[in-house]
């Protein structure tokens, strides 16, 4: 079991910069591949960034690619998203993902465990 909590989100200026959070518990996430996705206002869930469980692996969506980072400390269980340059249409409910296996997947439905989100808005 793998519990997780997302946090730093809110409401940025286009070109600025946010920093998302998940904090996670349980005895498997240091072996747990972790995700981040987002969904937006009447459009499905998408895949943002994943990142293997060591951190030797890390994937982004063409999207943000250049423009967010993922990391993770498993000492801390936790795992990050930075993100700059941001534009309106980042604009979603961002959620942390784990899955039981050490790569990482682009597919939601390859994850096990969920966070509740955090909002990220970005005006223009």
């Amino acid at each position: 079991q793998v519990q997780l909590v997302e946090s730093g989100g809110g409401l940025v200026q286009a070109g600025n910069s946010l920093r998302l959070s998940c904090a996670a518990s349980g005895r498997s996430f240091s072996s747990s591949a972790m995700g981040w996705f987002r969904q937006a206002p009447g459009k499905e869930r998408e895949f943002v960034a994943t990142i293997s469980w060591r951190g030797g692996s890390i994937y982004y969506a063409d999207s943000v690619k250049g423009r967010f980072t993922i990391s993770r400390d498993n000492a801390k269980n936790m795992v990050y998203l930075q993100m700059n340059s941001l534009k309106p249409e980042d604009t979603a409910v961002y959620y942390c993902a784990a899955r039981g296996a050490l790569s990482g997947s682009v597919r939601t439905t390859e994850y096990d465990y969920w966070g509740q989100g955090t909002q990220v808005t970005v005006s223009s």
